[in-house]
């Protein structure tokens, strides 16, 4: 039995559309987590962020050890009082950071250990630290396994190692969490772009059980290509009563093909790191506001999205504030792709409903391509 209840409204081919029920409200699904790293989703606030249709956000347990650190985030009331988001936060695990930010890090049966990025420190995350600081110390909702991260293109018996050894550390993940009725604990297939090496993941996982499955090792460098011919299979590997979470990942097409493919969750930090370098992402794909094209376009990024970021300010503005250097164009911009990320899911949302996916899917592709 999962810790929150996963009710699958309606299907269409492989595309779902549902409801995670948790304590602190319901996730729909196909659903987008913004990423709010070291406690914030960069340039925006709770509010603006809550405007925007987000039902959830994942923080990051590697930042947040690092600094404030967990205890201090526990001392003062847990995560979602500390950056006042009363919603369910999902936490990352920190492994990703640790292989790919640390100065030096260390890979051994037992744990990761590794020098900080911040200031040359040496820590120790286990499977059982891991835990303790995403569900005991900042309280999110939905945790994740620590797993080991493998970059591609890697050797078939590097990727098989890491795989089976994050299915190790899932079970004593499994078990340092134990029964948990408000929280939840998602596990991490991994395997590469091999799809013998993803079936021995999930069967390995659904053995352990888990409330949730996320795909992992994708969005690390194989291209869009082959990220979609992973997912042509390893959705389906995964218990069809449990949501599924693809890691990271991404541009709107990724999502929309992840989505057609069986996906319900995602996080990216792409909406808010565009912003900050004066791109906006709209139904007919990204525009550069740098452009001198935009120096006198009085109409707005798009008046259909319902937060004042999209609809009262004009492109021209938009783009004196991008090249004057100011930080509102930072904020506006990045307000605004969040928010288009989510009208991009209620739109998926609806498609799968109304069972038009792929003629969504196909318009979708076309208009992104167009530009």
């Amino acid at each position: 039995m999962a810790a929150f209840p996963f009710t699958i409204a309606a299907t269409d081919g492989k595309a779902r559309t549902g409801v995670l029920s948790t304590p602190r409200g319901d996730i729909r699904t196909p659903a987008f987590m913004p990423v709010g790293t070291a406690g914030t989703v960069k340039a925006l606030t709770v509010e603006q962020v809550a405007a925007t249709g987000a039902d959830i956000l994942l923080g990051n347990t590697y930042h947040l050890m690092l600094r404030p650190t967990a205890e201090r985030v526990r001392r003062l009331g847990g995560l979602h009082r500390f950056m006042r988001w009363e919603k369910p936060i999902l936490t990352d695990s920190g492994g990703f950071q640790v292989m790919s930010l640390s100065q030096i890090s260390k890979v051994t049966e037992d744990s990761v250990t590794f020098q900080s990025h911040l200031d040359g420190s040496r820590h120790v995350l286990t499977p059982e630290r891991s835990i303790e600081i995403q569900a005991d110390l900042l309280g999110s909702d939905i945790v994740m396994q620590l797993d080991e991260l493998v970059a591609l293109p890697a050797e078939r018996d590097r990727a098989a190692e890491a795989m089976r050894r994050s299915a190790r550390w899932g079970q004593r993940c499994r078990d340092a969490f134990g029964a948990r009725e408000a929280q939840a604990l998602f596990a991490i297939q991994q395997g590469g772009t091999d799809e013998a090496l993803r079936a021995e993941s999930a069967e390995r996982l659904r053995e352990i059980g888990f409330d949730g499955y996320a795909i992992g090792g994708l969005a690390v460098g194989e291209g869009h290509e082959a990220m979609c011919e992973v997912l042509d299979y390893a959705p389906g590997m995964l218990p069809a009563e449990r949501p599924r979470y693809l890691m990271g990942v991404g541009k709107p097409i990724d999502i929309v093909e992840a989505v057609y493919r069986g996906v319900d969750m995602f996080d990216c930090v792409l909406p808010t790191r565009s912003g900050r370098h004066g791109q906006a992402w709209t139904w007919d794909g990204p525009l550069n506001l740098k452009n001198a094209r935009f120096a006198e376009d009085e109409e707005p990024l798009d008046p259909t999205i319902p937060v004042s970021a999209s609809r009262d300010y004009s492109k021209a503005y938009l783009h004196h504030l991008v090249k004057a250097g100011e930080i509102l164009g930072q904020v506006l911009l990045s307000w605004h792709n969040v928010a288009f990320f989510q009208a991009l899911m209620g739109e998926m949302r609806a498609a799968i409903a109304e069972r038009r996916m792929e003629a969504f899917r196909r318009d979708f592709a076309a208009r992104q391509k167009a530009r």
